[in-house]
């Protein structure tokens, strides 16, 4: 009978490793799960928010769903990372609630986390304080949207709400999505945010970050084709200039018209009450030309806040988002991306790079991609030249193609899997300044996310695509130069 208890116990053993062995082999290996990119482990998630640095952490908080793979209940999630890599999933920090009185439901919106140094809400030095929108609803039905605030003491891991929130409320359906930041010129807080469907972005002061008043405004120009959200206002040196400029990023409206959600910015200068761009035309600048980033904010906090800011955005769109064939997961955040501003004879544009620590992740140099069959994130830099095209393919006859012909750089993804929403398949294409004879590109390949950067960040376009192979090749065709080609470490770890 010992014998046989002893075999028993030894047999259970074995079975609970293998069980653990199997789990931790699996996690994060779905169909489509990126490596590199950030996705929460299941549910839903969209826009960026909170994007904060504290004590040597990067906090992301997001849009989140903890009851569902689509749309809904939207609260706050919460990771960390110590490279704005590897990140550490948290609880949800802040959770959709109940009106005590009403019984309506308030969901929490976009908005912003800041450190508060100098103890300006009372709270105490060095809180952690997120301002956000509280989307009331009943029955599906919006209410009203208007400011609140919750604070931490213990570096975002425990959250309480404000008890007299709100603290802004113009009284309006649509009004959200609030950016705060420190202006030191003038020693207050400055929250930039929208009114939607009026195409304004409003901008108010405080020097408590509790009692807000009304200072300026910016609307009617750029991209009016979708309504304005997720503001940014940031001040940017001018490179090889000792000068800096201000930039105001926007999601709203595509390149390729209403149909698609995209961003659009504005360059010009901030004196501490209201925006003012620089150039007369009412024509956009759009931020993106893939079709998959949006929302996209810079962080607070940062040691180096005059020199490049650190960007992340939502890899989805609105179109389609709700359909991808992504599970026990939808959506995921862009690599970060580090922003200038350039001044060229084509006037100034916002440049935009991957964060230099992304070459930390690259395993192993491949010298000749003639035979070699790609299973995981990878990169390469390719030269095109007029009616030139490298593509990704797959035995299943499924393709991706990256082409430039008549100045145009475009990205074809009519070749992928695109049956779950007939909008998804498309082609997206970005006009090369000046037309040169040939285009660099970097490019970072995901699983089923694709990002390119044009021209040393000149231009960035972003492109999910759903191959049911795992197994890539790369092929090319006319004259192109492929180099700087890496296998990329995954980031994720259980």
């Amino acid at each position: 009978m010992n014998k046989i208890l002893v075999l028993l116990c030894a047999s259970a053993l074995l079975a609970g490793c293998q069980s653990k062995n199997q789990e931790v082999s699996s996690y994060y290996q779905e169909l489509y799960r990126p490596q590199i990119h950030f996705t929460p482990e299941k549910n839903w998630m969209n826009d960026p928010n909170g994007l904060v640095y504290l004590d040597g952490e990067y906090h992301l908080f997001y849009q989140y769903n903890p009851y569902g793979n689509t749309w809904g209940h939207m609260s706050w999630g919460h990771a960390v990372s110590t490279d704005l890599l590897h990140w550490q999933h948290l609880p949800v920090a802040l959770r959709e609630y109940q009106d005590k009185q009403t019984g309506d439901s308030t969901m929490i919106f976009s908005g912003t986390a800041i450190v508060d140094k100098n103890n300006s809400a009372g709270f105490g030095a060095n809180t952690l304080i997120s301002i956000f929108t509280s989307n009331t609803h009943k029955n599906n039905q919006g209410i009203t949207q208007h400011q609140s605030l919750a604070y931490s003491n213990d570096k975002g891991r425990t959250w309480k709400y404000y008890d007299k929130n709100p603290i802004l409320d113009i009284k309006r359906k649509d009004f959200r999505d609030p950016k705060v930041f420190w202006y030191e010129p003038q020693q207050k807080w400055v929250m930039a945010l929208v009114i939607p469907d009026l195409f304004t972005v409003q901008f108010y002061g405080s020097k408590n970050l509790i009692d807000w008043q009304l200072t300026g405004s910016f609307k009617d120009v750029g991209d009016t084709t979708r309504v304005w959200e997720c503001p940014d206002l940031y001040e940017l040196p001018i490179e090889n200039e000792n000068k800096s400029k201000w930039v105001l990023s926007l999601s709203g409206g595509h390149p390729q018209g209403s149909k698609f959600v995209g961003m659009q910015y504005f360059i010009g200068e901030f004196d501490g009450n209201t925006f003012q761009k620089d150039s007369a035309s009412h024509s956009p600048q759009y931020l993106e030309y893939g079709k998959d980033f949006y929302a996209a904010i810079v962080y607070n906090n940062l040691d180096y806040a005059k020199n490049k800011k650190i960007m992340m955005g939502w890899v989805n769109n609105w179109t389609y988002g709700n359909q991808i064939p992504t599970s026990p997961w939808r959506s995921a955040m862009s690599i970060p991306r580090e922003l200038s501003v350039v001044k060229t004879y084509n006037g100034i544009f916002l440049k935009q790079q991957p964060i230099a620590g992304l070459e930390k992740l690259r395993t192993k140099k491949i010298e000749s991609t003639d035979n070699e069959i790609f299973t995981s994130a990878f990169e390469f830099t390719a030269e095109l030249t007029e009616e030139t095209t490298v593509s990704l393919v797959t035995d299943e006859n499924e393709e991706l193609i990256f082409s430039y012909v008549e100045g145009e750089l475009s990205i074809d993804r009519t070749k992928t899997k695109t049956e779950f929403n007939p909008d998804f398949s498309s082609i997206d294409s970005y006009s090369v300044k000046q037309y040169p004879p040939s285009v660099k590109i970097r490019v970072i390949i995901d699983q089923s996310i694709a990002e390119v950067f044009v021209n040393d960040g000149e231009m960035a376009l972003t492109e999910q695509f759903f191959f049911t192979s795992t197994k890539l090749k790369m092929k090319a065709s006319g004259d192109v130069k492929i180099s700087e080609v890496y296998l990329l470490d995954g980031v994720w770890k259980k």
